[in-house]
C-alpha cells in the first residue's frame, strides 16, 4: 500500500524551532517526527511512502534516503511553487487505486488499518480521520435577534470535530485537481461533495496532536516519558516501550492545550 506524506510547508506556525530545520525533522525523543510517522505506516501494511517535498527538501532527503534503514520503499516529489495541500498529489504518478494522504506533522496512535477497511466498506471516494475537541469561551455569550437578547451563555464549552490532517482516498480525486494549480483540501473536499461524491468522516477518539502546533509541540516534549508508552514507535527501539504501561488515550484528550 502506498501512503503520501505532505511535507513541503515552511513550518511558520513552528517557528522559530524551524528557523534551522523543516518540520517533519524536528526531534521528538530522539528521532524525527517524520521517521515516527513512517515506522507507523509500516507496521499497519503502507510500505511505499512518497513525501511531497518543497521548503528545504534537501535535507529531508539527506535523513531517510531511499528508506531501506526504515524497511520501506521511500521516494520523493518536489514542488518549485507551493500547490497547497492538495495541488501536490497531481504531480505523483502511478498512484495506486486506493491510498493514503497524512500531514508530515502528526503524532498519534490511530489504526491505519482500521481506517482503510472503514474506508473500503463504506465504498468511499474520499474519507477523512475526524477527532472531537473542545474549546473553552472565557466570555457571557450572548445570542441576540435585532437588539433583543434571547439567550445568554456564562463560559461555554464549544464542542466539534475537526480533521486530523489524515486521508484514505481513491485515485478518482486526481480527476478534480489541475496540474500546477494550488489547491487545498478543503477545496478539493467541498468539490467532492458538491459532485456528489461520497466523502465518509471516520470518527477517532484516540491520541492525536498536531505538531506543527508550538503549543502541542511543547506539551508533547514535556510528556515524553509518560507518551511514549501510548504511542507506538514513539520510543525508537520498538513498537512501544512498555506494552504493559499502556495508558488509555482518554487521559490525554483531557489534558491538550485546546482546552483552556
Amino acid at each position: 500500500m502506498r501512503a503520501i506524506i505532505l511535507a513541503g510547508g515552511k513550518g511558520t506556525r513552528l517557528l522559530p524551532y524551524t528557523t534551522i530545520l523543516p518540520k517533519p525533522l524536528m526531534p521528538v525523543n530522539q528521532q524525527s517526527i517524520v521517521e515516527i510517522v513512517i515506522r507507523q505506516l509500516k507496521h499497519n501494511g503502507f510500505d511505499h511512502i512518497t513525501l511531497a517535498l518543497g521548503h528545504l527538501a534537501h535535507l529531508v532527503k539527506a535523513v531517510l534516503g531511499n528508506g531501506n534503514h526504515l524497511d520501506v520503499k521511500i521516494d520523493y516529489s518536489l514542488e518549485d511553487v507551493p500547490l497547497g495541500t492538495s495541488g501536490p498529489l497531481s504531480l505523483i504518478p502511478d498512484l495506486d487505486d486506493t491510498f493514503l494522504v497524512m500531514n508530515g506533522d502528526i503524532l498519534s496512535d490511530l489504526d491505519f488499518k482500521d481506517m482503510l477497511q472503514f474506508h473500503r466498506e463504506r465504498q468511499a471516494v474520499a474519507t477523512i480521520a475526524v477527532h472531537r475537541r473542545k474549546v473553552h469561551i472565557d466570555y457571557g455569550v450572548l445570542h441576540r435577534k435585532d437588539y433583543r437578547l434571547l439567550k445568554y451563555e456564562e463560559k461555554p464549552t464549544i464542542d466539534y470535530e475537526v480533521s486530523t490532517g489524515i486521508y484514505i482516498f481513491q485515485r478518482e480525486i486526481i480527476n478534480y485537481i489541475h496540474p500546477g494549480v494550488y489547491l487545498d483540501f478543503p477545496e478539493l473536499v467541498k468539490m467532492l461533495i458538491h459532485n456528489e461524491r461520497p466523502v465518509m468522516c471516520y470518527p477517532f477518539d484516540g491520541i492525536w496532536f498536531d505538531l506543527g502546533r508550538v503549543e502541542d509541540f511543547q506539551y508533547v516534549q514535556e510528556r515524553i516519558d509518560a507518551l511514549k508508552d501510548a504511542i507506538p514507535f514513539l520510543s525508537p527501539n520498538g513498537h512501544r516501550s512498555n506494552p504493559d504501561l499502556y495508558v488509555p488515550a482518554s487521559t490525554y484528550r483531557e489534558e491538550q492545550p485546546y482546552e483552556a
